[in-house]
């Protein structure tokens, strides 16, 4: 087994929905030890979407302590994968570093039910990758 583990970044605006839905989904469904996401953002909010909390806690995952940060070329530079969802160009460009976007909605200002979907959708995106790239359990 590997001694560090992939690390995968996923990338939005704020920081305080879709990327920290996605980080969360991939590091519970990851093996421990392949694997871990972290997640950040161009310009990342004051907090975490308390929409988005709500709807994670629906799933038994608790992510009301996490923090927006920012994404820098820095931390992109440790990461095998950055997956930005939103961002387009104000992503950074890292040379070398693979990377895929997916196109989601924005759960700010979208009622529960959408936010729900949104959520389905990225576990789905989340398990995929895992699954493509064998980081599964």
């Amino acid at each position: 087994m590997k001694t560090n583990p992939d690390i995968v970044i996923f990338a939005c605006i704020h920081n305080a929905g879709r990327s920290q839905m996605a980080s969360a989904f991939f590091n519970v469904l990851a093996i421990q030890g392949s694997a871990r996401a972290i997640s950040a953002g161009t310009e990342p909010a004051e907090k975490v979407n308390p929409v988005v909390v709500k709807a994670m806690r629906e799933e038994g995952i608790d992510i009301s302590v996490n923090i927006p940060q920012k994404l820098t070329i820095e931390m992109a530079q440790t990461a095998k994968l950055l997956v930005t969802m939103g961002c387009g160009d104000k992503c950074p460009y890292v040379p070398g570093l693979r990377r895929m976007d997916w196109a989601l909605a924005d759960p700010k200002g979208q009622t529960m039910e959408r936010v729900r979907e949104i959520r389905g959708e990225i576990r789905g995106k989340v398990v995929a990758l895992i699954d493509l790239e064998g980081w599964g359990k």
